[in-house]
């Protein structure tokens, strides 16, 4: 049985003996067969060597340890109907764009379909596979409305908003179908009449929808008022409070989300931690805070163990999570215990899961 050093491994080694950390807790055990994924973890770790089974240059047979069905059985059906839904929403809004009825019973279908496997859904952890820049209003516009939905859900709303809501956070954009891609692909910023044209996407979105019988006016009014603030701040007409629509309330705080911690073409993602954070600083008169809050303390329900980055790149794991300060948890980074609720100048930076 070698001892190999961990910089010296290669993928579909597998582990000789329990791989046991500088605290004596249990990384990886004996048998498991090492990924790309899994020697970061270690050198994450400063685990220096390890002992795998052999080296004779065949890959090892996986066993029935190593591969979980129950994982497959949940998450593929969510990726096979996420990339229905990716399908479908490119022809929405296309026919959007020529000013062609909606099929809203195909949108209804494929929505009910993916949202069978909501649980499968983690805000802050996941990401559409194979996703270009170019498609970021049709990603956008899937994940506002799983998000969307799971707040209504937090927040208890009545099972019969639910499905509108995941309707109006599907279509609250289709108003930028008819804007031109120029502008929605800028790299740089945008000048006045620029903007102002982005901002014609809300009017525009209420007129493709109005009309369109199936969807209730709170998915309708989501599409005209998602860029609207509690203060009144907010376009196309300035409205505040009580007079914006609640699920317009719930699509705006999902969008601006996604918007944030999704790479654009101007700027980078930023991490779902400091987004949260930066959301709860704005709830104070932009966005409904009652939402806000809800929308922190359950996305940030991340059990103890959770592998994760902090933004000074060292690697860790959640040991504590203090609910009054949700996204700033302690994290144990080999054996030194970082309480981010002290330490503000760091912050996860990015949530890897599971070791």
């Amino acid at each position: 049985m070698p001892t190999i050093g961990v910089t010296q491994l290669k993928y579909g080694e597998r582990l000789g003996d329990n791989v046991i950390t500088k605290m004596g807790n249990t990384l990886f055990n004996k048998g498991k067969v090492l990924n790309e994924r899994d020697i970061e973890i270690l050198k994450a770790f400063l685990i220096s060597s390890v002992f795998i089974d052999s080296r004779n240059g065949e890959e090892p047979e996986v066993t029935s340890e190593e591969v979980k069905p129950s994982e497959t059985a949940t998450v593929q059906p969510f990726q096979i109907e996420y990339q229905n839904m990716l399908i479908l929403l490119k022809r929405v809004y296309l026919l959007a764009n020529g000013g062609q009825p909606l099929p809203i019973l195909d949108i209804r279908l494929g929505l009910e379909a993916l949202i069978q496997h909501i649980d499968t859904y983690k805000v802050l952890t996941f990401s559409p596979k194979n996703r270009s820049l170019h498609d970021y209003i049709y990603h956008n516009s899937i994940m506002v409305s799983l998000t969307s939905y799971s707040l209504a859900r937090w927040h208890g709303l009545p099972q019969k908003d639910l499905m509108q809501i995941a309707l109006a956070g599907l279509l609250h954009d289709i108003g930028t179908a008819k804007v031109d891609s120029s502008i929605l692909e800028k790299k740089s910023a945008l000048t006045a009449s620029e903007m102002d044209e982005i901002k014609q996407h809300t009017l525009i979105g209420y007129n493709i929808l109005k009309n369109i019988s199936g969807i209730n006016e709170g998915v309708k009014l989501s599409s005209l008022q998602h860029h609207e603030r509690e203060d009144g701040s907010g376009y196309p007409l300035g409205v505040k409070g009580d007079k914006i629509h609640m699920y317009a309330k719930i699509v705006a705080i999902a969008d601006i989300y996604h918007a944030m911690t999704n790479e654009r073409y101007y700027r980078t993602a930023l991490s779902p931690y400091i987004v949260l954070e930066q959301l709860f600083t704005e709830s104070f008169g932009k966005v409904d805070p009652a939402l806000v809050q809800a929308f922190i303390n359950k996305s940030t329900q991340i059990s103890n163990g959770t592998l994760v980055k902090l933004s000074d790149n060292r690697v860790g794991e959640i040991i504590f999570s203090d609910r009054t300060n949700p996204t700033r948890p302690w994290v144990n980074v080999n054996g030194t215990i970082v309480n981010l609720t002290l330490e503000r100048s760091l912050f996860i930076q990015d949530v890897i899961g599971h070791i």
